[in-house]
Formats: structure tokens, C-alpha cells, sequence
């Protein structure tokens, strides 16, 4: 039952007031009891918790240590508790329902508003506002966004001969080093505390997002935070073998140097958002209720477009010859927007010590005699839009601020200073990055902007004097202000398409994406990787939202050619060339990506802005064991969709049979195998139950699945 429209809040309001949060089929409440906002629980079938008013399904709080629904530590004093009711403001539209609990702590001077955004879907948004009450500093030392209990359960249920460490799985990308985002895994929750971290005590390259699934009971609960610097998921699965029971606990926390944030005298403070949810069904049905959430609440900037990429940077001699003559290639393609990557301002020959010359920002002039404008209007009488590559987090050694502006780079407890890291919680830093970008995009006559950030996560967390006697961890402030910038550049320039990068993925988070159109998810485009990558970070963004490339960045060593096109078909497609500038191009390599550029075009990027994505090989280690792995999309009434199959190292001939989730068993549908280029007829039932039979011929090919509704 797809329930994606309804939304409600009620208050039940007594001695210790219950607020009930229902959205779709998800129901979340919260008490607040004796002064502390304490979690009730979820249920996952639309019932409110109280449907039977004598006997409300709550949480047991007796078993949980911190049943508190955040943990807020001000001058190192614990505000979960000691709360005072001030008010519940509800906002309700046609689109949305936003809530605003109003406490006041008796312990330090502080308001709270603990603000919930409801959207239809069975996720939902949660953030803060801290006002400081007094005139003086306060240190926010401790913040977790979301926290409290999950479930109990009557763990009777182990006489099925389920062991204590599988009641529960936790789903989330193990690997934080670059070129490995999104590679997904099940792993069991352990009976003890267990903690996932990301970009503080983790590189920044895992997306934060966490799936928990109750191996028992069919219910998925999932969450993704909104924030660039450090994350960390803790659940604490506390079995309790001698009173057969179990209790699950969560908390959704920022992470930062202490104090992370001093909030002055009357400030107030607006936290980063967790988004959480609850679904009773399988890992797709979690990812389908994220993406809607993600579409209606989040990522309200414009997709539908979806041009195909295409560009060029330092892996090539970037002179305007050259430039020209890929323009010439990525027109025949089928590309609508040629990207100038790392290496414009630096003269020919170094191009490859770009990073040494980020931050310069000018075209270099004799790489461009005629300056860069010599390339705009190129694409332009191509027909291709055009854009520019900066790295405006980095200052480099040649850039004349690096020297002239050493307090510009972060500097981190020990007093050293970050090689090229630019500190955006120094006020003049934000001032000249976003007056520096507005330059580039006016002057440069932008189509389409590509931000990436290229440096060493741990110079997120430098140490700043705050003028207020007192020290503070950069980082929240750094964020801040750098989405502050992208959102004002983006209401300013709204035809510019911003395209977000950070040495690949190492800054996809949900709060980051807020003012861009979609996203460079890795640099790695190498199989078997490059699959996982897909398949993974499908599952944490829409895939309208996810960039993917074929050929360049070495891709064209490992796969087969049409493995290499079809890796990008199911997302916002990227292209590079297929031969150099000096070289004709193949004629049947360029027939197959004319070819596929025109599927994707006609056929798959209709869909993609509503799809629902079916993700048949989720775990990346699973796949590989099984020999291949599969993704597939469809229209959410099931009349349109395709499905991408690919062969992994070591399967040296598979036979693989696909049952398409996108399939209604009451339709007829016209299936076409994009190998052969052959089509045929099938009733919804028939393929419902038989499946599509295709061959993998080797190691590191592919197969492209068309299906449509014929009646």
C-alpha cells in the first residue's frame, strides 16, 4: 500500500503531553515527561500509538539510559532534561505540515524550538533552533540531532532459532576512502553499542545514511543527515536474554572538536536537519519513501533538464585546438554542455599543477590568447551550453592570497596551518569566495557551474579564536557559511545549472545538495567499483541527482565498452572522448554512443525525475559472490522502466534471469534487449513470474533492458 499523501500532527495534551507525528504510513511520538522530550517509538503500519487510548504501545523508558530524543551539552552541562512547555506551533499547507515545539531549559539560559517537517512520505525532518537567552557566550559542546529508542521486542521470537546477533542488520556504505563511495552492505547489529562515523574520525568519502532492519519483523528504519563535516550513527542493541527482550536505541550525531560551536550572547542557532523513516517492507521500499522525501522536502532545485555532460581537464593538453576539436566529438555524441575542468588558469604545460594554481580564477592567457570567451562561443554555434570547473575551498601556493592572506588557511590545535584548506568561518574568506564565483559565472558566461573541494577532511576541524575568550572547532561555521554562499548564488543565477563535486564524493550529504542541481558522486569510474558506486549511491540520492561518466578517468582499461555507457544510463549522464585529438574516431564506437545518448534521451531521462529505483544486488560484497549486479528504474504506475545487468570479475559466462520489479502482472509489455536491439511482446504476468532471460557473455559486460506498457 503506497500511502505517500497523508500527513497529521496531534497533540494529546495532559500533565505530560504526547505529540504524535504521522506521515504516510509512518507514525513517530514523543513525550515529554517531567520536564524531558522523551521517544515513544514508531509504528510502521499508520496506527498512532495510543489507538488504544488505556493502553498506548510506548517504549519501556525504565530500559533506556538516555531515552532522550536529542542530547544538547551547553558549557558542559547535559539540557535533555529540566525542560519547561512554552508552546506548539503547527503550520500546516497542501504540501507539507511544519511543527515547532517551543521548550525552555531550567538548567542553562536557553530556548529551544525542536522543529519536524512532514511531507506525505514515511520520512521525516528534524532540526533545532538554540537561542541564547543571556549576554554572555555559551559553548555547545555535545548535539545529537535525533536520539532516543527505537523498538522493544519480545525476543520469544528467538525460538525460531534466530541467534541474539540477527535480530537486527544495519545497511550502510563500509568504505570511507576515495573511489569507493556507495559500496553498500548488510552487516548483523551486534549486541552491544555499535557507532558508524563519517569525516571526523572517518574520511569523508561515506555518504551519512544508515538503514536498520528488524530481521524478524519486516521493518526498515533509515536516516541521512544533512551535514558536510562530521557525522556519526550510534544504535545500542541491549538483548536482554534473561527477561527475553530486546531494546534498540539510535542517535544521529554531529561531530566536532569541543566546543563546536560558541553560540553568542542573544545568538541563535539553527542546527543541520536529520532526516529519518520507517517503512515495513524491503530495502527498495525504504529508498522509494527516501528519494520522494528527498524530491518534495530537500532538493528543491531544478533536475528536469538532466543535459548530457560532457568535458575535458588536465588528463589533456586542454589548448584551445584541442578543446575545440572534443567539441567537435562531443557534439557528434549527443552531449548538450562541455564542462572546462582543473587546468584553466594555469599556463600550457601545467596543467597538471592545477592544484597549485586554485583560487587564481583567471583563464590563463596564453592557454587562451583570445580568452576563454573563445571557447564559450565555440560551444554555443556547436549547440552544446557551456561550463567551468573551480575549486574554490583551496587556495593554492600561486595564488597571491595564499601568501598575502595566511589567516585565511585553517589552523588547526597545534597551531600549524592547512597547505591550501580556505577557512570560511573567517568573514573575509566567504565575502571574496562568493564574490569571486558571482566574477566567474557573469564574466565567463556560465551555463553550468562544477564546485569541487579537494582536500584533507581532518582540516574541516581547525581551531579559531572567537574573540570571546574562548576557542571554537571552524567546522559548523566553515558549513555554514558555504551553503550560505551556494544559496545565494543560486537564487541570484536560477538558469545556472550548479553541479557539486568533491574529489568525487566526499561531499554528497543532503545539506550540502541543497543548492544544486546534481552531483559528481565519485571520481572512480573504474569496474567492478564503478558499478557498486552506482548501484550505492542510487540508493542514498534520486538518480536524477547522481552523475555518473563513461570513458575518461581511466574507465576505458577495465570493462567492456558498452559495460562503460550503460554504467551512466540509469543516472544524469556524463561523457568523455573516445579518442584523442589527433586520432579519428571509430565509427561503430561512435554509432553505439550516438545510439545510447538518443535511449537515454528519449526513452530513460523522462523517466528519471519520478522513478522508483529497484536495486537488485544491493550489498556490493553479495554481488560480487553472485557474479553480477543489476538497477533498475520505472515509472511509479509501472508503464515505462529499464534496468541495467552487469557481469562481475571471475563470472566467465552467466545466465542471468531478471524479475523486473517494475511490472504490473494486468499489463502487456513490449521488452526490448538493447545487445541485439531485438524487441518482443509479453503479457505482465508472464514476465512477473518467468522473469527476462539474458546472457552475460564474460567478465565485465552488460545488458540494457527496455520494457513499456503496450496497453
Amino acid at each position: 500500500m503506497d500511502n505517500c499523501n497523508f500527513f497529521d500532527v496531534y497533540v494529546k495534551q495532559n500533565e505530560n503531553p504526547t505529540f504524535c507525528y504521522r506521515s504516510g504510513n509512518m507514525v513517530y511520538e514523543e513525550l515529554l515527561y517531567n520536564g524531558a522530550l522523551v521517544s515513544c517509538g514508531y509504528n510502521a503500519a499508520g496506527y498512532p500509538l495510543d489507538v488504544l487510548s488505556n493502553f498506548p504501545t510506548h517504549l519501556d523508558r525504565r530500559y533506556y539510559t538516555e531515552p532522550f530524543s536529542f542530547n544538547i551539552e551547553i558549557d558542559g552541562q547535559s539540557i535533555d532534561y529540566d525542560l519547561s512547555y512554552l508552546d506548539f506551533i503547527v503550520d500546516k499547507s497542501s504540501e507539507s505540515i511544519h511543527s515547532v515545539l517551543v521548550l525552555e531549559s531550567k538548567i542553562k539560559p536557553v530556548k529551544l524550538k525542536v522543529h519536524t517537517v512532514l511531507d506525505g512520505t514515511q520520512m521525516f525532518t528534524r532540526y533545532f533552533e538554540i537561542e541564547n537567552l543571556s549576554d554572555a557566550p555559551l559553548n555547545i559542546s555535545r548535539l545529537s540531532l535525533f536520539s532516543g529508542g527505537l523498538e522493544d521486542m519480545d525476543t520469544e521470537q528467538l525460538a525460531l532459532g534466530v541467534s541474539e546477533d540477527e535480530l537486527y542488520s544495519v545497511g550502510y556504505f563500509y568504505d570511507d576512502r576515495w573511489g569507493r563511495e556507495g559500496e553498500f552492505c548488510w552487516k548483523p547489529l551486534q549486541t552491544e553499542v555499535t557507532s558508524i562515523d563519517t569525516r571526523f574520525n572517518r574520511d569523508r568519502f561515506r555518504h551519512p545514511l544508515v538503514f536498520i532492519r528488524n530481521n524478524l519483523l519486516g521493518k526498515i528504519w533509515f536516516a541521512q543527515i544533512g551535514w558536510s563535516g562530521g557525522c556519526r550513527f550510534t544504535f545500542d542493541n541491549n538483548v536482554k536474554a534473561e527477561t527475553a527482550s530486546s531494546h534498540l536505541s539510535f542517535k544521529a550525531e554531529i561531530l566536532a572538536h569541543n566546543p563546536m560551536y560558541v553560540l553568542r550572547e542573544y545568538e541563535t542557532f539553527v542546527t543541520p536537519e536529520v532526516h529519518i523513516g520507517l517503512v515495513h517492507g524491503d530495502i527498495d521500499d525504504a529508498v522509494y519513501q527516501m528519494h520522494e522525501h528527498i524530491r518534495r522536502s530537500v532538493l528543491k532545485t531544478d533536475c528536469s533538464s538532466l543535459l548530457v555532460g560532457a568535458g575535458m581537464g588536465a588528463e589533456h593538453d586542454m589548448s584551445v585546438q584541442t578543446s575545440k576539436s572534443f567539441i567537435d566529438q562531443f557534439a557528434q555524441m549527443g552531449a548538450e554542455v562541455f564542462i572546462v575542468d582543473a587546468g584553466w588558469a594555469c599556463p600550457p604545460g601545467e596543467e597538471t599543477r592545477w592544484s597549485e594554481y586554485n583560487g587564481v580564477n583567471i583563464p590563463d592567457t596564453l592557454r587562451y590568447p583570445n580568452g576563454i570567451e573563445e571557447i564559450v562561443d565555440y560551444c554555443h554555434e556547436k549547440g552544446l551550453k557551456f561550463g567551468l570547473w573551480v575549486d574554490i575551498d583551496v587556495i593554492g601556493k600561486l595564488c597571491p592570497n595564499y601568501s598575502e592572506h595566511p589567516e585565511w588557511r585553517a589552523e588547526n590545535m597545534f597551531g600549524v596551518r592547512s597547505g591550501n584548506f580556505a577557512d570560511y568561518s573567517c568573514p573575509e574568506v566567504t565575502e571574496w569566495a562568493e564574490n569571486d564565483l558571482t566574477r566567474i559565472i557573469t564574466e565567463y558566461k556560465l551555463d553550468l557551474l562544477r564546485i569541487d573541494c579537494n582536500v584533507d577532511y581532518k582540516d574541516y576541524f581547525g581551531i579559531r579564536d572567537t574573540g570571546a575568550g574562548r576557542n571554537e572547532c571552524t567546522s559548523i561555521k566553515h558549513f555554514n557559511a558555504i551553503y550560505g554562499i551556494f544559496r545565494r548564488l543560486k537564487s541570484r543565477f536560477p538558469n545556472v545549472i550548479f553541479e557539486n563535486c568533491a574529489g568525487g564524493g566526499g561531499r554528497t550529504d543532503l545539506g550540502m545538495m541543497k543548492a544544486f542541481n546534481h552531483s559528481w558522486v565519485s571520481d572512480c569510474q573504474c569496474a567492478p567499483h564503478s558499478l557498486y558506486i552506482t548501484n550505492g549511491m542510487t540508493i542514498a540520492l534520486p538518480p536524477e541527482r547522481v552523475d555518473r561518466l563513461f570513458a575518461g578517468m581511466g574507465c576505458h582499461s577495465f570493462g567492456s565498452f558498452d559495460l562503460q555507457m550503460r554504467n551512466t544510463m540509469l543516472t544524469h549522464m556524463s561523457l568523455n572522448v573516445v579518442a584523442p585529438a589527433a586520432a579519428s574516431v571509430n565509427p561503430v564506437q561512435l554509432e553505439f554512443v550516438k545510439h545510447s545518448t538518443d535511449v537515454y534521451k528519449n526513452f530513460i531521462r523522462p523517466i528519471l525525475p519520478t522513478s522508483k529505483v529497484c536495486h537488485h544486488t544491493p550489498d556490493s560484497a553479495q554481488a560480487l559472490k553472485n557474479g553480477f549486479t543489476a538497477l533498475e528504474i520505472y515509472l511509479p504506475d509501472k508503464s515505462k522502466g529499464a534496468a541495467t545487468v552487469f557481469s562481475l570479475p571471475g563470472c566467465k559466462c552467466a545466465d542471468v534471469n531478471i524479475k523486473l520489479k517494475g511490472i504490473s502482472a494486468g499489463h502487456k509489455y513490449k521488452v526490448t534487449l538493447d545487445n541485439d536491439r531485438v524487441s518482443f511482446i509479453r503479457s505482465g504476468a508472464e514476465l512477473c513470474s518467468q522473469g527476462v532471460e539474458i546472457k552475460l557473455i564474460s567478465p565485465l559486460s552488460s545488458e540494457l533492458i527496455l520494457f513499456e506498457s503496450i496497453d
